[in-house]
């Protein structure tokens, strides 16, 4: 289905993913009750998400994690990687339930802007849509930080891909409080500073680091054992 916005001035072309066409169908239905989001395709399969992103390049993605063939997070890594080579800016919001904690952080590794359980109700998926259309990452719900920690805590023994040698101690600091969940305001009463200064030190640490986004962001503090499950 592709429905039409009312507005075509201010409007996030999404595209949803999902192999249960009831649950992909509900999604669809209820994005495209907004004048500012357009439902330019769906998908019910990894590999047609694939395709449909890069013939209609839309602004967020929604991906069920576990799909048949080319599941949610490969499909993420191969839109994100399109979508960056020609400059785009497309992102990725995943669907997921309790059940599947252990593929989300192979997800934020490929570069997902957040996560949505499957049962989120109608303002939780429109505030999703909307965040990570933004250029902003899903984390602070707390069951992300949940799933993040308690999938960083089985991955314990795996050589990190980040190192933060480079980073002041300033930076290490911030880079903790991003993990926490904490925004950059609350960075900024946190440590006394201004909201400038939090994101020149955001900026810095993401150069240093190589990091895109928030979700990277907490990735690498988790890894680098700055931040440690349950701390």
């Amino acid at each position: 289905m592709v429905t039409r916005p009312t507005d075509p001035g201010h409007v996030i072309r999404t595209l949803v993913a999902d192999d249960q066409a009831v649950v992909r169908t509900a999604f669809a239905n209820l994005l495209a009750t907004q004048p500012d989001i357009e439902v330019v395709a769906e998908a019910p399969d990894g590999a047609e998400a694939v395709r449909l992103a890069a013939e209609h390049r839309p602004d967020v993605v929604l991906l069920d994690i576990r799909m048949p063939g080319t599941n949610g997070i490969e499909a993420a890594r191969a839109i994100l990687d399109a979508a960056r080579a020609r400059g785009g800016t497309t992102k990725a919001l995943m669907l997921t339930t309790f059940g599947l904690d252990a593929y989300v952080y192979d997800a934020l590794a490929a570069g997902a802007s957040g996560f949505l359980l499957k049962d989120a109700t109608f303002p939780e998926l429109l505030h999703a849509v909307r965040v990570v259309a933004a250029g902003n990452a899903l984390l602070a719900p707390e069951i992300t930080k949940r799933l993040v920690a308690e999938f960083a805590r089985q991955r314990a023994g795996v050589p990190p891909r980040h190192s933060v040698a480079g980073l002041t101690a300033r930076e290490a600091e911030v880079l903790v409080l991003i993990a926490r969940g904490l925004s950059n305001a609350e960075i900024a009463a946190h440590l006394t500073i201004t909201d400038h200064t939090v994101k020149t030190h955001i900026n810095r640490l993401f150069a240093k680091l190589e990091l895109r986004d928030r979700a990277q962001a907490v990735i690498a503090a988790y890894e680098t054992g700055l931040v440690r499950p349950g701390s």
